[in-house]
């Protein structure tokens, strides 16, 4: 009787599981009726955007399925997933920490025109012409320094005082491949000229710069003393001043024209399946509700709308350089193709 029972237990477990999985893979084929989601590529720090699309969950009940980015490979990697996937999109969304690679994924057919009360009157600055994508919530490029180990008034101010000799290996950046610095990089060549950009990336490299893999792990370098600048965002040093870091910053002016201003882009991928949940998505990600969460995070983005701007003005961005958006696009593959070969 004891071995027909320890026979049949195991049985019972089997027969068990493969019901309970059953009814799992049944509840995922056959959601409820009044089921509703929505996918989104997401490049935005993932620990920043998740309370925003839990906002946007229970306003909405709209169920977002969202995949985010490395810092590694910061945007770049989603991007090459748009495109991989362009005959059968998986995404419906794209919510991106810049531009550059929007704007090129527009000129590519990959998004969608999207128009709405939303979006009527919005800056031509950050707005595409045929309303494929939408900028807000603005970042800036910035030289960080170690506090301790670099006075305020000594701190570089400017990309021209970053190429004094004085600061021959005390430099760090993000590889130009991926996030924010190849649209940095490329802004040089935009605002500039070809030589001159040249000139700049062979003087950091007679400066003896070094290239890690991210943003923040240059930042981290600068706080831990293993350098004593690097050129990074706003984000990431507000992040690191959370933390208690040693670290402050000045804007990364060109010229004394300005530094470069990164918008968040939002934008509809073309033949994406689930269209009413992203628009009401992309009007949630372009409201006014938005861009205050992201000031009020610990990202500190600087609004676009004038009257948040105001409410926010402990991160406003001194003076913005002037320089389009789409010529920096144009110019990004050659900007970083360029900086490897220089300063590899």
């Amino acid at each position: 009787m004891q071995r027909r029972i320890k026979i049949f237990l195991p049985g019972l477990v089997i027969i068990f599981t493969a019901s309970v999985l059953s009814i799992l893979l049944s509840c995922r084929k056959n959601p409820p009726q009044n089921y509703r989601e929505v996918v989104l590529y997401c490049s935005v720090d993932q620990a920043i955007a998740e309370p925003i699309i839990a906002a946007f969950e229970e306003q909405t009940g709209i169920n977002v399925l969202a995949r985010f980015d490395t810092e590694a490979s910061k945007t770049v990697g989603l991007v090459q997933r748009i495109r991989a996937e362009a005959i059968s999109p998986i995404a419906d969304i794209f919510w991106s920490n810049e531009i550059f690679h929007t704007i090129r994924l527009a000129r590519e057919s990959l998004l969608a025109t999207y128009v709405s009360d939303a979006t009527k009157d919005w800056p031509s600055l950050y707005a595409d012409p045929n309303g494929q994508w939408y900028g807000f919530a603005l970042r800036a490029r910035v030289i960080g320094y170690n506090t301790a180990r670099v006075a305020a008034g000594e701190a570089p101010k400017c990309l021209e005082d970053v190429l004094d000799g004085k600061w021959k290996g005390r430099i760090v950046m993000a590889a130009p491949e991926f996030g924010t610095t190849g649209g940095d990089v490329s802004s040089w060549f935009a605002h500039y000229d070809l030589v001159r950009a040249t000139e700049t990336l062979e003087g950091l490299k007679a400066n003896g710069i070094r290239l890690v893999a991210g943003n923040s792990t240059a930042v981290r370098m600068v706080a831990t003393g293993q350098a004593d600048v690097c050129f990074t965002d706003t984000d990431d040093v507000y992040a690191a001043q959370r933390n208690g870091w040693p670290v402050a910053m000045n804007y990364l002016d060109q010229g004394g024209d300005g530094a470069l201003a990164i918008p968040n882009t939002a934008a509809l991928i073309e033949g994406g399946g689930n269209r009413e949940e992203a628009e009401e998505l992309m009007d949630f990600l372009l409201s006014e509700q938005l861009e205050k969460m992201l000031a009020g995070s610990d990202s500190h983005n600087c609004p676009i709308r004038p009257v948040l701007a105001e409410q926010f003005k402990l991160y406003a961005i001194p003076k913005l350089l002037g320089v389009d958006y789409e010529k920096i696009a144009d110019r990004l593959p050659m900007a970083i193709q360029t900086a490897r070969e220089i300063l590899r």
